[in-house]
């Protein structure tokens, strides 16, 4: 299970970066998506890695992702009344889970982009490569503390 944040802007991109970023349904900074690790996904990740950062994250991670950032169709929270009512799960743990297992965020009615906040005290460098001391590209298990820091 992989999440990916875009960080940099729509200023200067080239137009086969910005298909790539639409098609991953990263259009504007500070959202997030999580993707299937697949080689398609693997690769469109590395044709954006100059504007996006991802990272692979943990069921608790993406529990708290749906029951703080997640939304609806009219953009409403997600509960697990509303789960419970209209899907299979008995909760956002439950659903978590089946995510991880492979099951997609759709099939459930909850909206695949999650709009974050800016992360508190900043990015490092929207510039640089995450290896280098700034923010971009990938930074593996470390992405959990990027997403804390912004929900």
């Amino acid at each position: 299970m992989i999440a990916a944040i875009r960080v940099r802007g729509r200023t200067g991109v080239k137009g086969d970066i910005a298909d790539t970023m639409e098609m991953l349904r990263l259009t504007r900074i500070n959202h997030a998506v999580i993707l299937d690790e697949n080689p398609s996904y693997q690769g469109m990740l590395r044709k954006a890695k100059d504007y996006i950062t991802w990272g692979e994250i943990k069921k608790e991670t993406l529990v708290n992702m749906i029951s703080k950032r997640g939304k609806l169709p009219g953009d409403l929270k997600v509960t697990d009344e509303y789960l419970k009512e209209n899907t299979s799960y008995k909760s956002i743990e439950d659903l978590s889970q089946a995510v991880v297992e492979g099951t997609k965020l759709e099939e459930s009615g909850i909206k695949p982009v999650f709009r974050l906040h800016p992360p508190r005290k900043g990015f490092k460098n929207t510039k640089k490569a995450y290896n280098e001391d700034g923010s971009l590209g990938y930074r593996g298990e470390n992405i959990e503390d990027l997403i804390n820091k912004m929900l």
